[in-house]
Order: C-alpha cells, then sequence, then structure tokens
C-alpha cells in the first residue's frame, strides 16, 4: 500500500465543512474542533454535548455531499445510528481530502474518520480502527465494451495499459504488487478526475472497491463505461481482504469501544442492511467473523 504525504498545512489550506449533519445546512470552518475539546473524554464530551463531529472525503458511496449540501453515504448514515443510542444526535461532517483524514483526526480537526477507510497494518500504527464494517471486493472502471479484456491488476501489468487509483488509497499496493509499472499508474485526487481519465483516453481503466465504482457508473450513465466483476486483489502472492472501519485517535479507547458495541449491535440485527442498501452495499459485504481488525493491523 502506498500513501501520500500528510502535512497539516495542505489540511488547513484545503480542507472545509460541509455542514452539521443533523440539520443539513453548511456551515464555516473557522470553528471546526473536536468535540474532545482539551479533556481527554471525547466520548464523555461528546455524550454531554450531543453532538460529534466526523471527517469524510466526499467520495461516494461512502461519505459525501450531496447537491443539497448534506452530508450522507454509508458510512455516515451507519455512525448516526451508532452514536444514536449512545445519546449523541448530532453528527457534524467536515470535507478533506483522502490522505489528509488520518493527519486531521489526530490533529483534533474532528472526532471520527466516516469515510469507509480500508483497515491496514500502515494505518493502525497511526490511529485506533473500529471492527470491520464492511468488506469489498475491487473492481476495474473501463471503457464500453471493454475492448482490452482487462478484469483484474494482473491484465493491466500484462496488456502494458495505465490505470488510475484514488492518492493514498489501497489500490496503487494492490496495482504494484500486480506486477503493473510506476509509469503506468496514474494517482488522481477524486473520483470524478478517475472517470474523466477513463473516458478521455488518458489512461484505460480506474481502481476502486466494485461499490464505489458501480456508484460512480450509475451517477454518470452517459459516460461509455463499465464495471467489470469484482475480484479480490493479491499481494506476495496472497489474497487481501478488504475491509473498511471507521477511525479514532489512539487514546479515544472508550469512545471505539462504545462505538463497537452499537457497530455489533446494527449488523446483527438487520438494521445495518436497511441503512446501506440505498449506496449499493448488501448481505455479501457483512464482514465474516474470521475479519477481525487484529488480523488486518498484523497483515
Amino acid at each position: 500500500m502506498s500513501q501520500s504525504a500528510w502535512t497539516r498545512r495542505d489540511f488547513f489550506r484545503r480542507s472545509a465543512v460541509v455542514g452539521a449533519a443533523a440539520i443539513g445546512g453548511p456551515a464555516l470552518l473557522a470553528a471546526c474542533q473536536s468535540t474532545g475539546g482539551s479533556s481527554g473524554d471525547t466520548l464523555k464530551a461528546a455524550q454531554d454535548a450531543k453532538t460529534i463531529k466526523i471527517g469524510i472525503a466526499n467520495e461516494a458511496p461512502y461519505g459525501f455531499a450531496n447537491s443539497s449540501g448534506e452530508t450522507t453515504g454509508e458510512a455516515p448514515e451507519v455512525a448516526r445510528a451508532a452514536f444514536k443510542p449512545m445519546g449523541i444526535d448530532n453528527v457534524q461532517a467536515s470535507v478533506v481530502p483522502f490522505d489528509q483524514l488520518i493527519p486531521a483526526l489526530n490533529a483534533k480537526q474532528f472526532d471520527v474518520v466516516a469515510a469507509g477507510m480500508f483497515i491496514t497494518s500502515t494505518r493502525c500504527k497511526a490511529a485506533l480502527f473500529s471492527d470491520p464494517d464492511y468488506t469489498a471486493l475491487e473492481a476495474l472502471l473501463v471503457p464500453k465494451g471493454n475492448p482490452q479484456g482487462i478484469k483484474t491488476l494482473a491484465d493491466v501489468a500484462a496488456k502494458n495499459v495505465k490505470v488510475a487509483v484514488l492518492s493514498a488509497a489501497v489500490e496503487k499496493g494492490y496495482a504494484t504488487a500486480a506486477g503493473v509499472s510506476e509509469s503506468n499508474i496514474e494517482t488522481l485526487d477524486t473520483q470524478d478526475n478517475m472517470l474523466r481519465a477513463v473516458t478521455t483516453g488518458r489512461v484505460y481503466c480506474a481502481c476502486l472497491t466494485d461499490i464505489s465504482l458501480k456508484y460512480l457508473a450509475k451517477q454518470n450513465p452517459s459516460a461509455n463505461v463499465e464495471v467489470t466483476p469484482g475480484f479480490t486483489p493479491t499481494e506476495n502472492g496472497k489474497p487481501v481482504v478488504s475491509a473498511g472501519g471507521f477511525v479514532f485517535r489512539q487514546g479515544d479507547t472508550s469512545l471505539r469501544d462504545a462505538f463497537n458495541q452499537q457497530l455489533k449491535t446494527l449488523h446483527s440485527n438487520g438494521q445495518w442492511l436497511q441503512i446501506v442498501e440505498p449506496f449499493g452495499f448488501g448481505q455479501a459485504n457483512l464482514p465474516q467473523p474470521d475479519v477481525t481488525t487484529d488480523k488486518l493491523c498484523a497483515a
């Protein structure tokens, strides 16, 4: 997995609050700070304030601002459902670039990353992950008809074509592990730019989760693209289980543990499926019992 450099300067320059999720209105960045403040007990502070701040990356369908400026997506909606029984009714969101989410979390600009972030060993060294929220396969966005017949990253390497990946996402690591040369990997900052790169022929294909790409294609029906069947990537000859979770600061174990308890309930009582289905998730994305954060962090 390859990650971009993280700088606080870029965060303060590029981040923007999209609004309080409970009311859906726009807000200013000026006062965007962690709910926990200086007390150190983020859970208690959030419960006292009945408010918590989350970070998203504007990546549909995981967490994004819709045309009305409201924050939605799989992760924010699951977060709302998990926080509500904890007495936290108001969820406010900040949008920052994906590669700035963990640095901004640790800088106490918000309290939780709710962006569908994959749990990896590198990220586990910088932050605290929840139990897995979902699992997903990878896929490729290709021109309609897929004239090169490419279905996996190994095919990308064999055909010597260019592939776009999202900055700081895991797909660059998957591509290099499959033998794709660095010169054939284009790193872009948004899904829209990835789509544009495929439609203009700048790259042949783009790699993200099948959930992301299916949602992107659905939202752009005239784009003349299609999504390949999902596949499991490999690294060092072994299949990689891709599972996303919510991210907390390393000291916020009480908040993480309380969240895990509610997430487990959502998974087991069927409510999770009802929440996530509008965003393209289904039963197949529920993590299996043997998919754990400890295993993913140790991988």
